[in-house]
Protein backbone atom coordinates (compact mmCIF):
# COMPACT_ATOMS: atom_id res chain seq x y z
CA UNK A 1 0.00 0.00 0.00
CA UNK A 2 0.87 3.89 -0.15
CA UNK A 3 3.43 5.55 2.50
CA UNK A 4 2.29 8.32 4.20
CA UNK A 5 6.49 8.63 5.15
CA UNK A 6 7.01 9.99 1.57
CA UNK A 7 5.37 14.19 1.70
CA UNK A 8 7.98 16.27 0.34
CA UNK A 9 8.88 19.26 1.94
CA UNK A 10 8.50 19.48 6.12
CA UNK A 11 9.45 23.23 6.25
CA UNK A 12 6.28 23.57 4.17
CA UNK A 13 3.97 21.25 6.03
CA UNK A 14 5.50 23.37 9.06
CA UNK A 15 5.06 26.98 7.44
CA UNK A 16 0.84 25.26 7.04
CA UNK A 17 0.50 24.39 10.45
CA UNK A 18 1.36 27.86 11.67
CA UNK A 19 -0.63 29.17 9.73
CA UNK A 20 -3.64 27.72 10.75
CA UNK A 21 -3.01 28.32 13.89
CA UNK A 22 -2.55 31.90 13.29
CA UNK A 23 1.01 32.22 13.80
CA UNK A 24 3.41 34.72 11.94
CA UNK A 25 5.63 33.07 9.60
CA UNK A 26 8.94 33.86 11.63
CA UNK A 27 6.83 34.29 14.93
CA UNK A 28 7.07 31.49 17.95
CA UNK A 29 5.35 28.64 17.16
CA UNK A 30 5.37 24.95 19.05
CA UNK A 31 7.00 23.04 16.28
CA UNK A 32 10.28 21.39 17.02
CA UNK A 33 13.13 21.07 15.38
CA UNK A 34 12.21 18.27 12.82
CA UNK A 35 8.70 20.24 11.50
CA UNK A 36 6.31 18.54 13.85
CA UNK A 37 4.45 19.62 16.83
CA UNK A 38 6.01 18.97 20.29
CA UNK A 39 2.73 17.78 21.29
CA UNK A 40 0.79 16.23 18.47
CA UNK A 41 -2.46 15.16 18.17
CA UNK A 42 -3.15 12.02 17.85
CA UNK A 43 -6.51 11.64 16.67
CA UNK A 44 -6.88 13.63 13.58
CA UNK A 45 -8.70 12.26 10.38
CA UNK A 46 -5.93 10.28 8.93
CA UNK A 47 -5.29 8.82 12.14
CA UNK A 48 -8.53 7.91 12.58
CA UNK A 49 -8.69 6.22 9.23
CA UNK A 50 -5.52 4.06 9.82
CA UNK A 51 -6.18 2.94 13.46
CA UNK A 52 -9.24 1.35 12.07
CA UNK A 53 -7.78 0.04 9.08
CA UNK A 54 -5.88 -1.97 11.54
CA UNK A 55 -8.50 -2.54 13.91
CA UNK A 56 -9.75 -4.85 10.57
CA UNK A 57 -6.56 -7.11 10.95
CA UNK A 58 -8.10 -9.42 13.66
CA UNK A 59 -10.81 -9.86 10.96
CA UNK A 60 -8.55 -10.78 8.62
CA UNK A 61 -7.39 -14.06 11.03
CA UNK A 62 -10.99 -15.95 10.53
CA UNK A 63 -11.12 -15.94 6.39
CA UNK A 64 -9.85 -19.79 7.00
CA UNK A 65 -13.04 -19.98 8.09
CA UNK A 66 -15.15 -18.14 4.91
CA UNK A 67 -16.23 -20.99 3.09
CA UNK A 68 -19.32 -19.75 1.44
CA UNK A 69 -19.59 -17.43 -1.51
CA UNK A 70 -20.62 -14.40 0.75
CA UNK A 71 -18.77 -14.81 3.11
CA UNK A 72 -15.70 -14.22 0.91
CA UNK A 73 -17.39 -11.76 -0.70
CA UNK A 74 -17.66 -10.17 2.98
CA UNK A 75 -14.00 -10.70 3.14
CA UNK A 76 -12.74 -9.32 -0.10
CA UNK A 77 -14.88 -6.17 0.19
CA UNK A 78 -13.25 -5.45 3.87
CA UNK A 79 -9.84 -5.25 2.21
CA UNK A 80 -10.50 -3.10 -0.69
CA UNK A 81 -12.39 -0.61 1.89
CA UNK A 82 -8.96 -1.00 3.75
CA UNK A 83 -6.75 -0.60 0.69
CA UNK A 84 -8.95 2.65 -0.42
CA UNK A 85 -8.80 3.80 3.01
CA UNK A 86 -5.02 3.72 3.09
CA UNK A 87 -5.08 6.35 -0.22
CA UNK A 88 -7.49 8.59 1.52
CA UNK A 89 -5.85 8.81 5.01
CA UNK A 90 -2.56 10.10 2.96
CA UNK A 91 -4.78 12.75 0.76
CA UNK A 92 -6.30 13.97 3.97
CA UNK A 93 -2.68 14.26 5.54
CA UNK A 94 -0.95 15.64 3.11
CA UNK A 95 -4.52 17.99 2.24
CA UNK A 96 -4.54 19.51 6.04
CA UNK A 97 -1.41 19.31 7.00
CA UNK A 98 -2.08 16.84 9.34
CA UNK A 99 0.98 14.65 9.25
CA UNK A 100 2.04 13.29 12.39
CA UNK A 101 5.16 11.42 13.36
CA UNK A 102 3.08 8.93 15.34
CA UNK A 103 0.91 8.57 11.51
CA UNK A 104 4.51 8.26 9.74
CA UNK A 105 4.72 5.20 12.11
CA UNK A 106 1.28 3.78 11.75
CA UNK A 107 0.51 3.60 8.05
CA UNK A 108 3.09 1.59 7.15
CA UNK A 109 2.67 -0.49 9.77
CA UNK A 110 -1.06 -0.93 9.12
CA UNK A 111 -0.29 -1.80 5.74
CA UNK A 112 2.05 -4.35 6.01
CA UNK A 113 -0.24 -6.29 8.99
CA UNK A 114 -3.15 -6.18 6.75
CA UNK A 115 -1.25 -7.92 3.49
CA UNK A 116 0.79 -9.98 5.66
CA UNK A 117 -2.18 -10.94 7.77
CA UNK A 118 -4.11 -11.42 4.25
CA UNK A 119 -1.84 -13.75 2.56
CA UNK A 120 -0.97 -15.98 5.45
CA UNK A 121 -4.08 -16.59 6.87
CA UNK A 122 -5.11 -17.52 2.78
CA UNK A 123 -2.40 -20.44 2.84
CA UNK A 124 -3.77 -21.44 5.81
CA UNK A 125 -7.25 -21.40 3.76
CA UNK A 126 -5.63 -23.48 1.37
CA UNK A 127 -6.87 -20.92 -1.32
CA UNK A 128 -3.18 -21.95 -3.19
CA UNK A 129 -0.94 -24.67 -4.89
CA UNK A 130 1.66 -25.56 -2.58
CA UNK A 131 3.75 -23.95 -5.11
CA UNK A 132 2.02 -20.78 -3.95
CA UNK A 133 2.98 -20.37 -0.44
CA UNK A 134 6.68 -19.52 -1.60
CA UNK A 135 5.24 -16.21 -3.63
CA UNK A 136 3.95 -15.52 0.26
CA UNK A 137 7.08 -15.65 1.80
CA UNK A 138 8.82 -13.35 -0.74
CA UNK A 139 6.07 -10.73 -0.63
CA UNK A 140 5.96 -10.75 3.12
CA UNK A 141 9.97 -11.45 3.76
CA UNK A 142 10.79 -8.01 0.83
CA UNK A 143 8.16 -5.61 3.50
CA UNK A 144 10.40 -7.05 6.52
CA UNK A 145 13.79 -6.33 4.75
CA UNK A 146 12.56 -2.98 3.32
CA UNK A 147 11.18 -1.62 6.64
CA UNK A 148 14.46 -2.92 8.40
CA UNK A 149 15.90 -0.49 5.72
CA UNK A 150 14.08 2.16 6.24
CA UNK A 151 14.29 2.53 9.80
CA UNK A 152 18.42 2.37 9.28
CA UNK A 153 17.92 5.00 6.77
CA UNK A 154 16.02 6.74 8.94
CA UNK A 155 18.65 6.66 11.58
CA UNK A 156 21.00 8.33 9.45
CA UNK A 157 18.97 11.00 8.19
CA UNK A 158 18.26 9.13 5.04
CA UNK A 159 14.84 9.29 3.45
CA UNK A 160 14.28 6.06 1.05
CA UNK A 161 11.57 7.04 -1.15
CA UNK A 162 9.04 4.84 -2.90
CA UNK A 163 9.50 3.63 -6.21
CA UNK A 164 7.12 3.58 -9.40
CA UNK A 165 8.12 -0.22 -9.50
CA UNK A 166 7.10 -0.14 -5.77
CA UNK A 167 3.84 1.61 -6.21
CA UNK A 168 2.98 -0.80 -9.23
CA UNK A 169 3.56 -3.76 -7.29
CA UNK A 170 1.14 -2.34 -4.28
CA UNK A 171 -1.87 -1.81 -6.84
CA UNK A 172 -0.90 -4.92 -7.93
CA UNK A 173 -0.56 -6.97 -5.11
CA UNK A 174 -4.02 -5.43 -3.28
CA UNK A 175 -5.90 -6.32 -6.41
CA UNK A 176 -4.55 -10.05 -6.20
CA UNK A 177 -5.57 -10.48 -2.29
CA UNK A 178 -8.58 -8.76 -3.08
CA UNK A 179 -9.62 -11.02 -6.20
CA UNK A 180 -8.44 -14.62 -3.89
CA UNK A 181 -10.80 -13.53 -1.07
CA UNK A 182 -13.66 -13.27 -3.41
CA UNK A 183 -12.26 -16.89 -4.22
CA UNK A 184 -15.54 -17.74 -6.47
CA UNK A 185 -16.82 -16.63 -9.68
CA UNK A 186 -17.39 -13.02 -9.82
CA UNK A 187 -19.00 -10.79 -12.04
CA UNK A 188 -18.62 -13.47 -14.33
CA UNK A 189 -14.82 -13.71 -13.89
CA UNK A 190 -12.81 -16.54 -12.36
CA UNK A 191 -11.85 -14.35 -9.66
CA UNK A 192 -9.60 -17.13 -7.81
CA UNK A 193 -7.10 -17.55 -11.08
CA UNK A 194 -7.11 -13.91 -12.05
CA UNK A 195 -5.49 -13.49 -8.03
CA UNK A 196 -3.21 -15.97 -8.66
CA UNK A 197 -2.24 -14.46 -11.71
CA UNK A 198 -1.37 -11.25 -10.48
CA UNK A 199 0.09 -12.93 -7.28
CA UNK A 200 2.77 -13.87 -9.52
CA UNK A 201 3.20 -10.56 -11.10
CA UNK A 202 3.07 -8.75 -7.52
CA UNK A 203 6.11 -10.85 -6.78
CA UNK A 204 7.93 -10.45 -9.19
CA UNK A 205 7.58 -6.49 -8.85
CA UNK A 206 8.66 -7.05 -4.52
CA UNK A 207 12.05 -8.96 -6.33
CA UNK A 208 12.62 -5.59 -8.61
CA UNK A 209 11.30 -3.45 -6.30
CA UNK A 210 12.88 -4.60 -3.68
CA UNK A 211 16.29 -4.42 -5.30
CA UNK A 212 16.06 -0.61 -6.22
CA UNK A 213 15.20 0.24 -2.73
CA UNK A 214 18.46 -1.58 -1.82
CA UNK A 215 20.76 -0.11 -4.83
CA UNK A 216 19.99 2.87 -4.02
CA UNK A 217 20.79 2.78 -0.61
CA UNK A 218 23.82 0.67 -1.12
CA UNK A 219 24.76 2.83 -4.34
CA UNK A 220 24.28 -0.25 -6.32
CA UNK A 221 23.83 0.09 -10.11
CA UNK A 222 20.06 0.07 -11.55
CA UNK A 223 19.05 -2.13 -14.38
CA UNK A 224 19.54 -0.22 -17.48
CA UNK A 225 22.40 1.66 -16.52
CA UNK A 226 26.24 1.40 -16.72
CA UNK A 227 28.71 1.80 -13.73
CA UNK A 228 30.29 5.02 -13.95
CA UNK A 229 33.97 4.64 -14.38
CA UNK A 230 36.70 6.90 -12.72
CA UNK A 231 38.54 8.97 -15.58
Amino acid sequence: MTERGDVGDVADIARARAAAQGVPEGGESSESADGFPAHEEFWNWPNTITVFRMALVPAMLFIPFAESKLACQIFAWCFIVAAVSDVVDGWLARRGAQITRIGKLLDPLADKLLVSTALIMLVAAERFEWWGAWMVVVIVGRELAVTGLRGIASSQGQIVAASWVGKLKTLTQNVAIGSLLFHHTTLGLPAHEIGLTLLALATALTLGSGYLYFADYFGWPRPGTTPSSAP
